[in-house]
């Protein structure tokens, strides 16, 4: 027999459980005080353990910043066109050469204009270290005991440390702060000869954009003073893509710091370019015609420009693709270095009839050119200004027209007047007068542009010079080193 559905409990019976009862209350609310320690237990490790995380994030940000901000002062300094230190060691200390050093002191203090949790990170908690090739070499805090190797690939270590973050729930252990730490490598890169110091031989090439479409032919203006182009000395050298004349002017000799003046090898007249010398001349003398500058100084030829470019400012308002190209990024032109007549030249542009001096004036800031006059019309500058040689390191003051109207007057680390030309191997190379003619881009060379004059004629000092990696029969690769520099900058810290 099934029992009944509602059972009365028997009177003895319920006072029993009556009695448990009692004996259970304020056991539910030790069990939630209990639960509430625990839980603010946990959310307090939770916020010690977040804060570590953020802070952790921060101080690998602020490693990563402060190593690119190194590598890029190194890449414009020139080093790497110096090749060994043997008689440059006073130049490769004053970039990287310890606590005082330019690349050095633009590390700390790029990390010293971030905060990790909230701290500003004291500058005994900055160590930067440098380094041949790889982060794993060989590490010195002063650049210039390193080899030739350094001057091909060098390599920057920046390490941060912040102590003394704010904890929550850790400190009922006694633990009333925490260390984070972060550790970034950024390494520079110039592809000249470097098959010298690499072991596997043959190296990718750099790729860079937004290079201004001004070819130069492979002729050093100033080595020798006066020169034809059956004597005169390159910038690269084609067998092996080395740079030819090594070192820093400032010092005593090199092509690093060399100014001379860049000019169209085209005649004012007409809308094409007609030529007025081939092969393009280097040191052209002037004698009576107001149109060539003094010596030293090298033709250019227009590069072909098809496709409009990026972040053009408003004075380069034509919609001429040449002018907008070196007044703005040329994104989609690709200069394809070693790469057999890869790249062209286009005779149906004439750069002398404006094109070059209007882009150039824009991109630099410069106001309208006063009578051909060297004078600072509000362009960036390099100091001392029209120093030939400059003083070493080089010194970029911000010009009145600069847009960064906060920095006028002040020194800067970049700027819009320093730029990337093509350098071409103009001894296989026929022009067709008016149409468009195939080249070899063998190298590049990074110059500041001091000045434009009426008639497309800049007067340039040369930062950097890269050969295409080791010779331009060597150098084909389909995964080249992308960046704006043809001496580029990037991470490579290990994940």
């Amino acid at each position: 027999m099934l029992p009944p559905l509602i059972e009365r409990p028997l009177v003895g019976h319920g006072r029993l459980r009556a009695e448990n009862r009692r004996r259970e209350r304020g056991v539910t609310i030790a069990l939630v005080a209990v639960a509430i320690v625990a839980m603010i237990a946990m959310a307090g490790l939770s916020i010690d353990v977040g804060t570590l995380y953020q802070a952790s994030a921060e101080a690998q940000r602020v490693a990563d910043a402060a190593a690119l901000a190194a590598a890029q002062t190194i890449s414009a300094s020139g080093i790497t066109g110096a090749g060994t230190p043997g008689n440059d060691t006073a130049s490769w200390e004053l970039v990287c050469g310890g606590g005082t050093s330019l690349a050095t002191e633009a590390a700390v203090s790029v990390a010293q204009q971030n905060t990790i949790g909230g701290i500003a990170v004291p500058s005994g908690s900055i160590t930067v270290n440098y380094s041949v090739g790889n982060p794993a070499g060989t590490a010195n805090a002063d650049c210039s005991t390193f080899g030739g190797g350094f001057g091909v690939n060098p390599v920057v270590t920046v390490t941060v440390r912040q102590t003394g973050l704010p904890t929550y729930f850790a400190r009922i252990w006694g633990r009333t702060g925490n260390t984070v730490g972060a550790t970034a490598s950024a390494e520079v890169f110039n592809p000249s000869s470097s098959n010298t110091y690499t072991a596997g031989g043959d190296v990718v090439p750099v790729e860079p954009r937004c290079v201004k479409p001004l070819l130069i032919p492979n002729y050093d203006p100033l080595n020798p003073n006066a020169c034809t182009p059956a004597s005169c000395q390159p910038f690269v050298t084609t067998a092996n893509g080395s740079i030819f004349d090594q070192g820093i002017l400032y010092q005593g000799a090199g092509v690093i710091g060399e100014t001379f003046w860049l000019m169209p090898d085209c005649r004012h007249a007409g809308a094409n370019c007609t030529l007025r010398s081939t092969p393009p001349q280097p040191n052209l003398n002037p004698g009576a015609s107001p149109r060539i500058p003094p010596l030293p100084n090298l033709d250019y030829l227009p590069g072909q420009t098809s496709n409009s470019s990026a972040a053009v400012p408003a004075c380069a308002s034509g919609s001429d693709n040449y002018e907008q190209a070196i007044a703005g990024c040329d994104q989609q032109t690709v200069y394809q270095c070693g790469v057999q007549l890869a790249n062209n030249v286009d005779l149906s542009e004439n750069p002398a009839a404006g094109d070059s001096t209007d882009g150039a004036q824009c991109l630099i800031h410069q106001a309208a050119q006063n009578n051909d006059t060297l004078t600072a019309l509000g362009q960036d500058v390099l100091q001392p200004q029209w120093a030939k040689p400059p003083s070493y390191p080089f010194q970029i003051q911000a010009g009145t027209s600069n847009p960064i109207t906060v920095l006028q007057g002040s020194q800067v680390t970049t700027s819009t007047s320093i730029v990337s030309l093509p350098i071409y191997d103009s001894t296989v190379a026929t022009f067709q007068p008016g149409g468009v003619t195939p080249v070899t881009v063998i190298g590049f060379l990074q110059v500041f542009i001091n000045y434009v004059d009426g008639n497309g004629n800049m007067n340039v000092t040369v930062i950097n010079v890269a050969g295409c990696g080791n010779g331009q029969a060597t150098t084909v690769s389909p995964n080249p080193v992308f960046g704006t520099s043809p001496v580029p900058v990037r991470l490579i810290t290990p994940p």
